[in-house]
Protein backbone atom coordinates (compact mmCIF):
# COMPACT_ATOMS: atom_id res chain seq x y z
CA UNK A 1 0.00 0.00 0.00
CA UNK A 2 2.91 2.19 0.75
CA UNK A 3 4.15 2.21 -3.09
CA UNK A 4 0.98 2.82 -4.10
CA UNK A 5 0.22 5.79 -1.86
CA UNK A 6 3.67 7.21 -3.05
CA UNK A 7 3.52 6.25 -7.31
CA UNK A 8 -0.29 8.30 -7.43
CA UNK A 9 1.50 11.62 -5.09
CA UNK A 10 4.36 11.37 -7.27
CA UNK A 11 1.76 10.94 -10.21
CA UNK A 12 -0.16 13.92 -9.02
CA UNK A 13 3.22 16.21 -8.42
CA UNK A 14 4.48 15.42 -12.27
CA UNK A 15 0.88 16.23 -13.52
CA UNK A 16 1.20 19.39 -11.86
CA UNK A 17 4.59 20.13 -12.25
CA UNK A 18 3.86 20.00 -16.49
CA UNK A 19 0.48 22.07 -16.07
CA UNK A 20 2.14 24.92 -13.96
CA UNK A 21 5.53 25.02 -16.11
CA UNK A 22 2.90 25.62 -19.00
CA UNK A 23 1.07 28.43 -17.48
CA UNK A 24 3.81 30.08 -15.55
CA UNK A 25 5.97 29.87 -19.09
CA UNK A 26 2.40 31.57 -20.94
CA UNK A 27 2.02 34.01 -17.79
CA UNK A 28 5.48 35.39 -17.94
CA UNK A 29 7.66 36.76 -20.37
CA UNK A 30 10.91 34.74 -20.89
CA UNK A 31 14.18 36.63 -19.98
CA UNK A 32 16.79 37.36 -22.86
CA UNK A 33 19.72 35.13 -21.14
CA UNK A 34 22.93 35.13 -22.47
CA UNK A 35 22.07 31.04 -23.10
CA UNK A 36 22.81 27.95 -25.79
CA UNK A 37 19.92 28.81 -28.40
CA UNK A 38 20.66 26.75 -31.37
CA UNK A 39 18.92 28.34 -34.80
CA UNK A 40 16.17 26.26 -35.88
CA UNK A 41 16.94 24.47 -39.27
CA UNK A 42 13.58 22.36 -39.57
CA UNK A 43 10.75 23.75 -40.81
CA UNK A 44 7.79 23.96 -38.33
CA UNK A 45 4.56 21.40 -38.74
CA UNK A 46 1.21 21.63 -37.87
CA UNK A 47 1.32 21.30 -34.29
CA UNK A 48 4.85 22.28 -33.25
CA UNK A 49 3.00 25.63 -32.15
CA UNK A 50 1.11 23.93 -29.71
CA UNK A 51 3.73 21.86 -28.31
CA UNK A 52 6.19 24.46 -27.68
CA UNK A 53 2.97 26.99 -26.34
CA UNK A 54 2.26 23.43 -23.54
CA UNK A 55 5.96 21.97 -23.38
CA UNK A 56 8.48 25.23 -24.08
CA UNK A 57 9.03 25.35 -21.18
CA UNK A 58 10.70 22.61 -20.63
CA UNK A 59 13.38 22.94 -23.28
CA UNK A 60 15.43 25.90 -21.18
CA UNK A 61 18.93 26.75 -20.57
CA UNK A 62 20.99 23.00 -20.27
CA UNK A 63 17.66 21.33 -21.60
CA UNK A 64 18.32 22.89 -24.91
CA UNK A 65 21.74 20.76 -25.37
CA UNK A 66 19.70 17.76 -24.73
CA UNK A 67 17.08 18.82 -27.45
CA UNK A 68 19.78 19.77 -29.85
CA UNK A 69 22.06 16.63 -29.42
CA UNK A 70 18.85 14.11 -29.31
CA UNK A 71 17.91 16.70 -32.97
CA UNK A 72 21.69 16.79 -34.37
CA UNK A 73 24.45 14.95 -32.59
CA UNK A 74 27.19 16.08 -30.53
CA UNK A 75 28.69 19.36 -33.09
CA UNK A 76 29.95 21.74 -30.77
CA UNK A 77 33.02 21.08 -28.25
CA UNK A 78 31.17 22.22 -25.29
CA UNK A 79 27.75 19.99 -26.04
CA UNK A 80 30.55 17.20 -24.95
CA UNK A 81 29.75 18.37 -21.33
CA UNK A 82 26.19 16.20 -21.35
CA UNK A 83 26.23 12.59 -21.40
CA UNK A 84 24.75 10.74 -23.91
CA UNK A 85 22.10 8.18 -22.07
CA UNK A 86 19.34 11.12 -21.97
CA UNK A 87 20.03 12.24 -25.39
CA UNK A 88 19.41 8.98 -26.88
CA UNK A 89 16.30 7.94 -24.98
CA UNK A 90 15.06 11.08 -26.39
CA UNK A 91 15.43 10.38 -29.91
CA UNK A 92 14.58 6.90 -29.31
CA UNK A 93 11.19 7.92 -28.13
CA UNK A 94 10.53 10.48 -30.92
CA UNK A 95 11.42 8.09 -33.82
CA UNK A 96 9.51 4.76 -32.09
CA UNK A 97 6.56 5.46 -29.65
CA UNK A 98 5.91 9.35 -31.58
CA UNK A 99 7.08 8.42 -34.93
CA UNK A 100 2.89 8.06 -35.88
CA UNK A 101 2.97 11.98 -35.36
CA UNK A 102 5.75 12.72 -37.59
CA UNK A 103 3.57 14.10 -39.94
CA UNK A 104 1.43 16.87 -37.50
CA UNK A 105 5.53 17.34 -35.43
CA UNK A 106 9.20 17.94 -36.11
CA UNK A 107 11.76 16.40 -34.55
CA UNK A 108 12.35 19.12 -32.42
CA UNK A 109 8.52 18.83 -31.39
CA UNK A 110 8.83 15.20 -30.76
CA UNK A 111 11.31 15.71 -28.80
CA UNK A 112 9.56 17.90 -26.61
CA UNK A 113 7.09 15.36 -25.95
CA UNK A 114 9.18 13.17 -25.21
CA UNK A 115 10.87 14.90 -22.58
CA UNK A 116 7.60 15.17 -20.93
CA UNK A 117 6.58 11.44 -21.56
CA UNK A 118 10.44 10.03 -20.69
CA UNK A 119 10.91 12.63 -17.38
CA UNK A 120 7.58 11.71 -16.28
CA UNK A 121 8.05 7.96 -16.21
CA UNK A 122 11.37 7.91 -15.34
CA UNK A 123 10.93 9.84 -12.14
CA UNK A 124 7.80 7.26 -11.15
CA UNK A 125 10.66 4.69 -11.70
CA UNK A 126 13.17 6.99 -9.20
CA UNK A 127 10.23 7.24 -6.73
CA UNK A 128 9.88 3.43 -6.48
CA UNK A 129 13.52 2.49 -6.37
CA UNK A 130 14.19 5.13 -3.57
CA UNK A 131 11.51 3.96 -1.57
CA UNK A 132 12.68 0.34 -1.96
CA UNK A 133 15.92 1.41 -1.10
CA UNK A 134 14.88 3.30 2.19
CA UNK A 135 12.96 0.25 3.24
CA UNK A 136 15.74 -2.05 2.93
CA UNK A 137 18.43 -0.05 4.37
CA UNK A 138 16.20 2.55 7.21
CA UNK A 139 14.35 -0.64 8.09
CA UNK A 140 11.75 1.81 9.02
CA UNK A 141 8.77 1.59 7.27
CA UNK A 142 7.52 5.34 8.20
CA UNK A 143 10.87 6.79 7.66
CA UNK A 144 10.57 5.17 4.05
CA UNK A 145 7.11 6.53 2.99
CA UNK A 146 7.87 9.52 4.48
CA UNK A 147 11.60 10.13 2.66
CA UNK A 148 9.40 9.21 -0.19
CA UNK A 149 6.94 11.68 -0.24
CA UNK A 150 9.09 14.53 0.40
CA UNK A 151 11.29 13.53 -2.74
CA UNK A 152 8.00 13.52 -4.65
CA UNK A 153 7.88 17.77 -3.83
CA UNK A 154 11.95 17.87 -3.89
CA UNK A 155 13.32 21.17 -4.17
CA UNK A 156 14.72 20.10 -7.65
CA UNK A 157 11.97 19.49 -9.29
CA UNK A 158 12.16 21.86 -11.96
CA UNK A 159 15.38 19.66 -13.13
CA UNK A 160 13.19 16.34 -12.60
CA UNK A 161 10.48 17.64 -14.94
CA UNK A 162 12.19 19.78 -17.91
CA UNK A 163 14.92 18.56 -20.48
CA UNK A 164 17.84 17.39 -17.79
CA UNK A 165 19.06 13.87 -16.76
CA UNK A 166 18.14 13.74 -13.33
CA UNK A 167 15.46 11.77 -13.39
CA UNK A 168 17.10 9.02 -15.31
CA UNK A 169 20.14 9.49 -13.09
CA UNK A 170 18.14 8.92 -9.88
CA UNK A 171 16.20 6.13 -11.00
CA UNK A 172 19.10 4.20 -12.28
CA UNK A 173 21.76 5.19 -8.96
CA UNK A 174 18.62 4.19 -6.39
CA UNK A 175 17.89 1.17 -8.08
CA UNK A 176 21.60 0.26 -8.73
CA UNK A 177 22.41 0.93 -4.97
CA UNK A 178 18.61 -1.09 -4.04
CA UNK A 179 20.35 -4.29 -6.29
CA UNK A 180 23.47 -3.88 -4.73
CA UNK A 181 22.43 -3.94 -1.19
CA UNK A 182 20.34 -6.87 -1.90
CA UNK A 183 23.55 -8.88 -2.78
CA UNK A 184 22.95 -8.47 -6.78
CA UNK A 185 26.16 -7.23 -7.80
CA UNK A 186 26.93 -7.25 -11.48
CA UNK A 187 23.06 -6.24 -11.92
CA UNK A 188 24.07 -4.04 -9.77
CA UNK A 189 26.97 -2.59 -11.65
CA UNK A 190 25.16 -2.44 -14.71
CA UNK A 191 22.52 -0.21 -13.64
CA UNK A 192 25.49 2.18 -11.90
CA UNK A 193 27.66 2.04 -15.01
CA UNK A 194 24.41 2.87 -17.52
CA UNK A 195 23.85 5.83 -14.59
CA UNK A 196 27.60 6.76 -15.24
CA UNK A 197 26.35 7.03 -19.33
CA UNK A 198 23.75 10.04 -18.05
CA UNK A 199 26.08 12.08 -15.63
CA UNK A 200 29.60 12.22 -14.98
CA UNK A 201 29.15 12.31 -11.36
CA UNK A 202 28.00 8.32 -11.79
CA UNK A 203 31.85 7.60 -10.79
CA UNK A 204 31.11 8.68 -7.85
CA UNK A 205 28.88 5.51 -7.06
CA UNK A 206 32.36 3.44 -7.66
CA UNK A 207 32.59 3.65 -4.15
CA UNK A 208 28.98 1.66 -2.63
CA UNK A 209 30.96 -0.79 -4.95
CA UNK A 210 33.93 -0.79 -3.17
CA UNK A 211 32.40 -0.34 0.30
CA UNK A 212 29.55 -2.69 0.37
CA UNK A 213 31.16 -5.51 -0.78
CA UNK A 214 33.75 -5.44 1.88
CA UNK A 215 31.03 -5.20 4.17
CA UNK A 216 30.28 -8.55 2.86
CA UNK A 217 33.31 -9.79 3.03
CA UNK A 218 34.40 -9.12 6.70
CA UNK A 219 30.90 -10.14 7.77
CA UNK A 220 32.13 -13.87 5.86
CA UNK A 221 35.45 -13.81 7.60
CA UNK A 222 33.93 -13.22 11.17
CA UNK A 223 31.66 -16.33 10.43
CA UNK A 224 34.62 -18.70 9.16
CA UNK A 225 37.01 -17.16 12.31
CA UNK A 226 34.05 -18.33 14.47
CA UNK A 227 32.92 -21.60 12.37
CA UNK A 228 36.48 -23.32 10.69
CA UNK A 229 39.83 -24.32 12.25
CA UNK A 230 43.02 -24.88 10.76
CA UNK A 231 44.70 -24.29 7.63
CA UNK A 232 40.47 -24.42 5.95
CA UNK A 233 40.24 -20.77 8.13
CA UNK A 234 42.92 -19.71 5.84
CA UNK A 235 42.24 -20.64 2.46
CA UNK A 236 39.11 -19.48 3.25
CA UNK A 237 39.91 -16.07 4.39
CA UNK A 238 41.98 -15.96 1.00
CA UNK A 239 38.95 -17.11 -1.06
CA UNK A 240 37.10 -14.25 0.37
CA UNK A 241 39.89 -11.66 -0.16
CA UNK A 242 40.28 -12.54 -3.80
CA UNK A 243 36.24 -12.80 -4.67
CA UNK A 244 36.46 -8.84 -2.97
CA UNK A 245 39.79 -7.55 -5.54
CA UNK A 246 38.02 -9.22 -8.84
CA UNK A 247 34.76 -8.05 -7.66
CA UNK A 248 35.87 -4.38 -6.67
CA UNK A 249 38.43 -4.13 -10.06
CA UNK A 250 35.82 -5.86 -12.88
CA UNK A 251 33.18 -3.67 -10.51
CA UNK A 252 34.91 -0.31 -11.33
CA UNK A 253 35.75 -0.97 -14.90
CA UNK A 254 32.16 -1.52 -15.76
CA UNK A 255 30.85 1.43 -14.28
CA UNK A 256 33.92 3.86 -15.58
CA UNK A 257 33.44 2.23 -18.96
CA UNK A 258 30.97 4.65 -20.28
CA UNK A 259 32.45 7.95 -19.02
CA UNK A 260 35.88 6.31 -20.30
CA UNK A 261 34.26 5.95 -23.90
CA UNK A 262 32.46 9.08 -24.31
CA UNK A 263 35.32 10.70 -23.37
CA UNK A 264 37.48 8.53 -26.07
CA UNK A 265 34.92 9.58 -28.75
CA UNK A 266 35.69 13.11 -27.75
CA UNK A 267 38.86 12.35 -28.61
CA UNK A 268 38.19 11.39 -31.54
CA UNK A 269 36.00 13.55 -32.82
CA UNK A 270 38.35 16.63 -32.15
CA UNK A 271 41.53 15.40 -32.08
CA UNK A 272 41.64 13.36 -35.22
CA UNK A 273 38.35 14.61 -36.83
CA UNK A 274 36.83 13.32 -40.36
CA UNK A 275 34.60 16.03 -40.66
CA UNK A 276 34.78 18.86 -42.42
CA UNK A 277 33.13 22.12 -42.29
CA UNK A 278 31.23 21.81 -45.61
CA UNK A 279 28.78 19.01 -44.02
CA UNK A 280 27.90 21.60 -41.16
CA UNK A 281 24.31 23.16 -41.55
CA UNK A 282 25.41 27.33 -42.49
CA UNK A 283 23.52 28.65 -39.76
CA UNK A 284 25.03 26.10 -37.16
CA UNK A 285 28.73 27.25 -38.44
CA UNK A 286 27.07 31.19 -38.08
CA UNK A 287 26.25 30.40 -34.29
CA UNK A 288 29.40 28.22 -34.21
CA UNK A 289 31.75 31.68 -35.48
CA UNK A 290 29.78 34.22 -33.83
CA UNK A 291 30.28 32.73 -29.92
CA UNK A 292 33.55 30.87 -30.61
CA UNK A 293 31.85 27.43 -30.00
CA UNK A 294 34.43 25.17 -32.05
CA UNK A 295 33.11 22.07 -34.19
CA UNK A 296 35.69 19.47 -35.70
CA UNK A 297 37.31 19.97 -38.49
CA UNK A 298 39.78 17.64 -40.71
CA UNK A 299 41.25 20.92 -42.19
CA UNK A 300 42.43 22.44 -38.86
CA UNK A 301 44.46 22.36 -36.03
CA UNK A 302 43.55 20.08 -33.49
CA UNK A 303 42.51 22.02 -30.40
CA UNK A 304 45.72 22.27 -27.42
CA UNK A 305 43.52 19.80 -25.06
CA UNK A 306 44.46 16.99 -27.40
CA UNK A 307 48.53 17.54 -26.50
CA UNK A 308 47.51 17.00 -22.51
CA UNK A 309 49.22 13.64 -21.59
CA UNK A 310 45.73 12.71 -20.51
CA UNK A 311 43.49 14.53 -23.00
CA UNK A 312 39.99 14.73 -21.51
CA UNK A 313 37.84 16.78 -22.86
CA UNK A 314 35.24 16.80 -20.59
CA UNK A 315 37.38 18.87 -17.87
CA UNK A 316 38.66 21.42 -20.65
CA UNK A 317 34.92 22.15 -20.88
CA UNK A 318 34.44 22.40 -17.40
CA UNK A 319 37.33 24.89 -17.49
CA UNK A 320 37.19 26.92 -20.65
CA UNK A 321 33.63 27.14 -20.86
CA UNK A 322 31.98 26.98 -17.75
CA UNK A 323 34.74 27.98 -15.66
CA UNK A 324 34.49 25.30 -13.10
CA UNK A 325 37.48 24.60 -10.79
CA UNK A 326 38.46 24.82 -7.04
CA UNK A 327 37.10 27.87 -5.17
CA UNK A 328 36.77 29.64 -8.57
CA UNK A 329 32.72 30.65 -7.74
CA UNK A 330 34.27 32.06 -4.29
CA UNK A 331 33.60 35.36 -5.48
CA UNK A 332 31.38 38.79 -3.23
CA UNK A 333 28.70 38.36 -7.04
CA UNK A 334 28.22 34.99 -5.96
CA UNK A 335 26.27 34.98 -2.70
CA UNK A 336 22.83 34.95 -4.38
CA UNK A 337 23.89 31.57 -5.26
CA UNK A 338 25.40 30.63 -1.77
CA UNK A 339 21.79 31.67 -0.34
CA UNK A 340 20.17 29.88 -3.06
CA UNK A 341 22.02 26.14 -2.42
CA UNK A 342 22.37 26.88 1.54
CA UNK A 343 19.45 24.64 2.51
CA UNK A 344 20.48 21.60 0.44
CA UNK A 345 23.69 22.33 2.41
CA UNK A 346 22.16 22.91 5.80
CA UNK A 347 20.26 19.36 5.40
CA UNK A 348 23.82 17.16 4.07
CA UNK A 349 25.61 18.90 7.00
CA UNK A 350 22.73 18.47 9.51
CA UNK A 351 22.86 14.65 8.75
CA UNK A 352 26.52 14.25 8.76
CA UNK A 353 26.90 16.07 12.31
CA UNK A 354 23.88 13.85 13.52
CA UNK A 355 24.84 10.59 12.48
CA UNK A 356 28.04 11.44 13.80
CA UNK A 357 26.79 12.23 17.02
CA UNK A 358 24.62 9.07 17.48
CA UNK A 359 27.24 6.64 15.84
CA UNK A 360 30.71 8.50 17.41
CA UNK A 361 32.14 4.86 17.19
CA UNK A 362 30.78 3.20 14.66
CA UNK A 363 32.06 6.17 12.35
CA UNK A 364 36.02 5.96 13.55
CA UNK A 365 35.51 2.16 12.44
CA UNK A 366 34.22 3.59 9.31
CA UNK A 367 31.27 1.32 9.92
CA UNK A 368 33.40 -1.52 9.10
CA UNK A 369 32.72 -3.56 12.09
CA UNK A 370 30.69 -3.79 15.06
CA UNK A 371 32.02 -4.33 18.61
CA UNK A 372 29.19 -6.17 19.77
CA UNK A 373 29.11 -9.48 18.14
CA UNK A 374 25.48 -9.07 19.14
CA UNK A 375 24.54 -5.98 16.56
CA UNK A 376 25.71 -6.54 13.33
CA UNK A 377 24.50 -4.97 10.09
CA UNK A 378 21.84 -8.34 9.86
CA UNK A 379 19.75 -6.65 12.12
CA UNK A 380 20.18 -2.52 12.45
CA UNK A 381 19.03 -0.50 14.63
CA UNK A 382 15.78 0.73 12.23
CA UNK A 383 15.90 4.50 11.81
CA UNK A 384 18.45 7.09 10.35
CA UNK A 385 20.83 6.09 12.60
CA UNK A 386 21.56 2.56 11.85
CA UNK A 387 24.84 1.16 10.79
CA UNK A 388 23.65 0.45 7.67
CA UNK A 389 23.22 4.60 6.27
CA UNK A 390 26.97 5.43 7.18
CA UNK A 391 27.82 4.93 3.61
CA UNK A 392 25.05 6.92 2.24
CA UNK A 393 26.35 9.90 4.91
CA UNK A 394 29.95 9.58 3.80
CA UNK A 395 28.90 9.56 0.09
CA UNK A 396 25.88 12.98 0.45
CA UNK A 397 29.09 15.00 2.48
CA UNK A 398 31.41 13.59 -0.83
CA UNK A 399 28.86 15.51 -3.11
CA UNK A 400 28.60 18.42 -0.71
CA UNK A 401 32.10 19.02 -0.07
CA UNK A 402 33.42 19.03 -3.70
CA UNK A 403 29.70 20.90 -5.04
CA UNK A 404 30.44 23.67 -2.38
CA UNK A 405 34.10 23.81 -3.54
CA UNK A 406 34.68 22.65 -6.85
CA UNK A 407 31.49 23.95 -8.95
CA UNK A 408 28.87 26.22 -9.91
CA UNK A 409 27.47 26.22 -5.98
CA UNK A 410 23.56 26.87 -7.05
CA UNK A 411 23.87 23.45 -8.94
CA UNK A 412 24.37 21.54 -5.38
CA UNK A 413 20.19 21.31 -5.01
CA UNK A 414 20.13 19.37 -7.98
CA UNK A 415 22.86 17.52 -7.61
CA UNK A 416 22.52 16.07 -4.46
CA UNK A 417 18.93 15.53 -4.72
CA UNK A 418 19.26 13.43 -7.70
CA UNK A 419 22.31 11.65 -6.51
CA UNK A 420 21.97 10.84 -2.77
CA UNK A 421 18.43 9.61 -0.58
CA UNK A 422 19.89 11.17 2.43
CA UNK A 423 18.73 14.95 1.58
CA UNK A 424 14.90 13.05 2.32
CA UNK A 425 16.14 10.98 4.93
CA UNK A 426 17.20 13.58 7.14
CA UNK A 427 14.41 15.65 6.32
CA UNK A 428 11.87 12.70 6.73
CA UNK A 429 13.87 11.51 10.34
CA UNK A 430 13.58 15.83 11.57
CA UNK A 431 10.04 15.64 10.65
CA UNK A 432 9.29 12.46 12.35
CA UNK A 433 10.79 13.65 15.51
CA UNK A 434 9.81 17.16 15.79
CA UNK A 435 6.22 17.56 14.75
CA UNK A 436 3.78 16.35 16.93
CA UNK A 437 1.02 16.37 14.33
CA UNK A 438 2.64 12.88 13.01
CA UNK A 439 2.23 11.53 16.29
CA UNK A 440 6.41 10.10 16.54
CA UNK A 441 7.33 7.84 18.81
CA UNK A 442 10.86 8.26 20.51
CA UNK A 443 12.21 4.93 18.95
CA UNK A 444 10.68 4.01 14.92
CA UNK A 445 8.29 1.33 14.82
CA UNK A 446 7.83 -0.27 11.35
CA UNK A 447 4.18 -1.19 12.39
CA UNK A 448 3.07 2.35 13.32
CA UNK A 449 1.77 4.59 10.73
CA UNK A 450 -0.44 7.66 10.22
CA UNK A 451 -4.21 5.71 9.90
CA UNK A 452 -7.56 7.31 9.48
CA UNK A 453 -10.45 5.85 11.39
CA UNK A 454 -14.19 5.60 10.18
CA UNK A 455 -16.81 6.36 13.18
CA UNK A 456 -17.16 2.78 13.90
CA UNK A 457 -13.23 2.23 14.16
CA UNK A 458 -12.44 0.93 10.61
CA UNK A 459 -9.03 0.99 9.38
CA UNK A 460 -8.76 2.59 5.73
CA UNK A 461 -5.84 3.37 3.79
CA UNK A 462 -2.56 5.17 5.45
CA UNK A 463 -3.51 8.87 5.08
CA UNK A 464 -0.31 10.76 3.18
CA UNK A 465 1.13 12.68 6.33
CA UNK A 466 2.45 15.68 3.69
CA UNK A 467 -0.90 16.32 2.21
CA UNK A 468 -2.45 15.92 6.14
CA UNK A 469 0.09 18.17 7.44
CA UNK A 470 -0.44 20.89 4.51
CA UNK A 471 -4.35 22.80 6.15
CA UNK A 472 -2.34 22.42 9.21
CA UNK A 473 0.18 24.31 8.20
CA UNK A 474 0.47 27.48 10.21
CA UNK A 475 0.20 25.17 13.51
CA UNK A 476 2.92 22.85 13.01
CA UNK A 477 6.69 22.96 14.58
CA UNK A 478 9.03 25.43 13.17
CA UNK A 479 11.09 22.38 12.00
CA UNK A 480 8.27 21.25 9.63
CA UNK A 481 7.67 24.97 8.29
CA UNK A 482 11.11 25.12 7.31
CA UNK A 483 11.44 21.88 5.48
CA UNK A 484 7.93 21.58 3.89
CA UNK A 485 8.79 25.75 3.27
CA UNK A 486 11.85 25.00 1.48
CA UNK A 487 10.37 22.00 -0.45
CA UNK A 488 7.30 23.58 -1.62
CA UNK A 489 8.59 26.88 -2.48
CA UNK A 490 11.88 25.67 -4.33
CA UNK A 491 9.05 23.18 -6.38
CA UNK A 492 6.92 26.41 -7.17
CA UNK A 493 10.27 29.10 -7.64
CA UNK A 494 12.11 26.86 -10.14
CA UNK A 495 8.88 26.17 -12.33
CA UNK A 496 7.99 29.71 -12.59
CA UNK A 497 12.19 30.97 -13.00
CA UNK A 498 13.69 27.96 -14.61
CA UNK A 499 10.85 27.31 -17.35
CA UNK A 500 11.39 31.85 -18.60
CA UNK A 501 15.21 31.77 -19.01
CA UNK A 502 15.32 33.34 -15.15
CA UNK A 503 18.13 32.30 -13.14
CA UNK A 504 17.88 29.24 -10.60
CA UNK A 505 19.67 26.15 -9.85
Amino acid sequence: MDVRAVLEFATVTRGLSLFLQAVLNAAIPDHEADAFRPPRTEEPLYLDSVVEWLLGGLSHWDAEHFLFIAEKGYLYEHNFAFFPLFPIVLRGLAETLLWPMSSWLSVRGRLLVAVALANSALFLLSVVALHALSRLVLQDRRLALLSSLLYCITPANVFMTAGYSESLFAALTFGGLFLLEKGFTFRACLALSIATAARSNGLVNIGFLLYLPSLHAISQIRVYRATTKGHTKVFHYIWVIICLLLTSLLGTAIIALPFCAFQYYGYRTFCTPSTSLERISPALLSLAERKGYRVPDENGPPPLWCMRPLPLLYSHIQDVYWDVGFLRYFELKQIPNFILALPMATLGIMAAYAYFQANPELCMRLGLWETNANRGLDKPTPGFFNPRVFVYVVHSAVLLVFGTLCMHVQVLTRFMASSSPVPFWISAHLLLLNEPLLHRRKTSNPNVQMQSHSRNGCKHTPQNPIVALLPHFKACSPTTQSILGYYLSYWVLGLALHCNFLPWT
